[in-house]
């Protein structure tokens, strides 16, 4: 019997070095394909005996292989929802991406997104069907939960042969072979079992429909009861991958090896070429090398590594870019990094001592700008601050390199509250991040919810009188000033208004007078902002000898102390327009869950190109707002997001404004 590993291998055949993403949905088994690929590559990346403890993937792992012949990039990108902008920066520079799903048609919505970003992005792909000795259901059945997920037609490459509950190999439907799994071993070729024989026939003639969609002479020798040949219906599906037409799907056990020879077979056959992948992002044969950063990594010793495609052009350890000397070319042939003298058109490697360059930033060729992913507004934040203040220097450094590691981190230095927030894409990308700080950088942190941006105003008009009065020897201290506090409509600001005549205040103090307003206006009788009030100077008086600036600052203070407490002051709470994105099936959570959280729904409609899909828009205060992306993917299996926006101001309810009056008056 012929091994699986052996057809469709046309000797001496090479190409330049292409790169495929591995991606899928959180807790499909990536990690586990992406090891038994470079293990059947002969680069294995465990040791003999070695278990792998199953961990959730927070970071792209890259590693090189060579596979018959052909040099390899392969890149592991994290499935958590909350890592997904390491996998839409991998796919920026992949040439073909492997979408890993699981054969239960109720976990298919999850894969949405991904089709999405690579069919909006026209990034070639095929599926793979992992862990199918756990299939439950008919294959049409997981296939057609999988379509509804997705614009492009997804084309079966292959069935499973079943015995009894056991699936035991399958039938390739290009080659119309069958193999039969053999545990450690490349597949065993075998006659198509008599059992599966009617299946396939209507499978092979399924695929052979769809590549006919789009090659006319492949439809004429259809449609003509012609038999085409398989150098024929390889270069069809070749073609349609490459050109975004289908996606196939392949199926396999990666913990048991099986199908994977049969991937790194279609993984030769249909992946473009770096060139293609070029021409597709409208990227100039001619020119300078050309390269992009994907990845940015600080790691130990070795300092900072930019981790790029070579798009054109080839490059030297020791080169002078536009961004500065290379300090050094890795490969990743395993789990230890290997220095390499260049790197040509289509490799991905690390570069070392580019300070200055930023993850997605185009280098080598003055003027040209690659394209590369904006990171997703953050959905989750949390107040962090030292264990010891003396740490708070080494604090600002880590937090400058975990940014450059991660662009989809956010920080903040908050004015109102003097907090320093860092936001991400939820509660485990937060956790990481702390996690790296601490492992990394030795920094003991404490974290706490945000503060919220509450705000105050006033409802009535005040007239006010404040007096500063003091003699202490020599020159003493004398400020009057009567004020007039006075609402204004929400959104309209501070205003001071001076109406002194007669010389009452002198002109060089009234500056003095609004400035102290205006600074009083930063803290009040809640303990927040105090917004939309007009200010009035009316009158006051003077001492030769004993006003000056300072003096009449004192007096405008305490009277805007006194005042803002008569004027009826009342708490404000932001309200944030919140964008709820879901698929239908749980619009009624969503729904509730916003409800739950004082939310005013305002509607909710189609997801525009989503199909199944709705949004749902409300009002929320930013109270609320904390942990709401905890709850939205509780309630919808992980597939609920949401963006928001500050709305406006509301008056917050009696019992909250009287709880942060209490804590204000006790000086908390």
């Amino acid at each position: 019997m012929a091994s699986d590993q052996a057809n469709n291998h046309v000797p001496g055949t090479t190409h330049p070095p292409r790169a495929v993403a591995l991606i899928g949905p959180f807790g499909t088994g990536k990690t586990t394909l992406f090891e038994a690929l470079m293990a059947a590559a002969g680069t294995p990346l465990r040791r003999p005996g070695e278990v792998r403890t199953r961990q959730t993937t927070t970071e792209t792992r890259l590693a090189h292989a060579t596979y018959l012949g052909d040099s390899w990039s392969i890149l592991d990108c994290p499935g958590s929802v909350e890592f997904a902008f390491e996998a839409r920066a991998a796919l920026a520079v992949t040439d073909l991406a492997v979408v890993v799903a699981e054969p239960v048609p109720a976990r298919a919505a999850a894969l949405a997104p991904l089709f999405r970003l690579l069919e909006d992005e026209d990034i070639p792909f095929l599926v793979f069907l992992n862990r199918i000795d756990t299939l439950a259901v008919p294959l049409g059945e997981c296939l057609a939960a999988l379509q509804a997920q997705a614009r492009r037609p997804l084309v079966l490459r292959q069935i499973p042969i079943r015995e009894g509950e056991t699936i035991t190999g399958y039938v390739d439907l290009a080659s119309e072979r069958a193999y039969r799994y053999r545990p450690g071993a490349p597949s065993e070729l075998i006659q198509i079992p008599s059992a599966a024989a009617a299946d396939e026939r209507q499978a092979h003639e399924t695929l052979l429909e769809a590549l006919a969609d789009h090659d006319d002479a492949l439809l004429e020798k259809v449609l003509d009861g012609v038999a085409p040949t398989q150098a024929e219906i390889y270069q069809s599906l070749q073609k349609d991958v490459a050109a975004g037409a289908i996606a196939g799907v392949l199926l396999g056990a990666a913990e048991r090896n099986h199908g994977i020879q049969r991937l790194w077979k279609a993984l030769r056959h249909d992946t473009p070429k770096p060139a293609e992948t070029a021409a597709r992002l409208a990227i100039d044969p001619a020119g300078p090398p050309l390269l992009q950063v994907f990845k940015t990594s600080y790691a130990g010793h070795a300092g900072k590594l930019s981790l790029v495609r070579v798009w054109r052009g080839t490059i030297h350890d020791g080169a002078t870019l536009d961004a500065g000397r290379i300090g050094g070319v890795l490969r990743f042939p395993g789990n230890e990094p290997q220095k390499v003298a260049e790197a040509g058109e289509g490799d991905l490697v690390a570069l070392g001592r580019l300070d200055q360059v930023a993850t997605g930033a185009t280098l080598g060729s003055a003027g040209e700008t690659l394209p590369f992913p904006e990171p997703p507004a953050p959905v989750y934040a949390l107040a962090i601050a030292t264990a010891d203040r003396k740490d708070d220097v080494k604090l600002s450094g880590a937090l400058q390199k975990l940014l450059e590691e991660d662009p989809s981190l956010r920080l903040a230095h908050e004015a109102d509250t003097g907090e320093t927030v860092l936001a991400g894409q939820g509660e485990v990308h937060l956790n990481a991040a702390l996690e790296r700080l601490s492992r990394a950088y030795g920094l003991k942190l404490v974290t706490a919810k945000p503060q919220i941006h509450f705000k105050e105003t006033i409802r009535k008009s005040v007239h006010q009188h404040a007096r500063l009065k003091r003699q202490t020897g020599g020159h003493g201290q004398f400020a009057d000033v009567k004020l007039e506090i006075a609402p204004r409509a929400p959104g309209e600001g501070f205003l001071f208004v001076d109406r002194i005549v007669g010389g009452a205040v002198p002109r060089q103090y009234i500056p003095a007078v609004a400035e102290a307003a205006e600074e009083s206006t930063k803290k009040g009788p809640f303990g927040y902002p105090v917004v939309d009030v007009a200010v009035t100077l009316v009158d006051g008086t003077f001492h030769s000898v004993d006003s000056s600036d300072m003096a009449f600052k004192t007096a405008t203070r305490i009277g805007m102390t006194e005042a803002l407490a008569k004027a009826d002051p009342v708490l404000l709470e932001p309200i944030d327009k919140v964008t709820v994105s879901a698929p239908n099936t749980y619009t009624a959570n969503v729904q509730r869950v916003l409800s739950g959280r004082r939310g005013r729904i305002l509607g909710y409609h189609d997801k525009s190109a989503w199909p199944g899909w709705d949004e749902t828009e409300a009002l929320v205060p930013e109270a609320e707002l904390h942990d709401l992306i905890i709850e939205l993917r509780s309630q919808t299996m992980g597939l609920g997001t949401f963006t928001k926006s500050f709305d406006h101001l509301s008056e917050a309810h009696t019992r909250l404004a009287e709880r942060l009056a209490r804590e204000a008056a006790a000086g908390h």
